[in-house]
């Protein structure tokens, strides 16, 4: 596979609104290894294999437990993950996959009693970037380096 197209050269003006969003993430009060879990899940979903090997190694440098990496695509099997975590996972798969949810009651109810209603739309804007990111890094074959 061959990179098709540097989107950041392509359109500068597009990448700096894409990196206000991950300034505002930056500042959210939401957990650096709970972004990084979010980021991997999300782009595991998406198979963009830029963003998994990026944010694979970004949860490494940032003390993330290799275990619980390698069983993060099984989270609702392994108990290696907080009742936070895991309702930011079930909230992730919901949103990745928004065609096929439509976020259900139940992913809601799940995610209320663990996040502020500002985490829950800092949370939200996480999953979409990195959807976005994702659909970046895919569209124009984006390569791990």
């Amino acid at each position: 596979m061959t990179t098709r197209l540097d989107f950041y050269k392509a359109s500068p003006d597009a990448m700096k609104a894409m990196n206000a969003l991950e300034q505002r993430i930056a500042k959210s009060g939401l957990e650096k290894p709970l972004v990084e879990l979010v980021r991997l899940r999300a782009s595991q979903i998406n198979g963009c294999s830029y963003c998994i090997d990026l944010h694979s190694s970004d949860a490494r440098k940032a003390g993330e437990d290799a275990r619980r990496l390698a069983t993060l695509a099984v989270w609702h099997g392994v108990p290696f993950f907080s009742d936070r975590e895991r309702a930011a996972l079930a909230w992730t798969e919901s949103l990745t996959r928004v065609a096929e949810t439509h976020v259900p009651d139940a992913v809601w109810d799940r995610i209320r009693p663990h996040f502020t209603p500002e985490e829950i739309v800092d949370l939200t804007l996480l999953v979409n970037t990195i959807n976005a990111w994702n659909r970046f890094a895919i569209a124009f074959r984006k390569l791990p380096g």
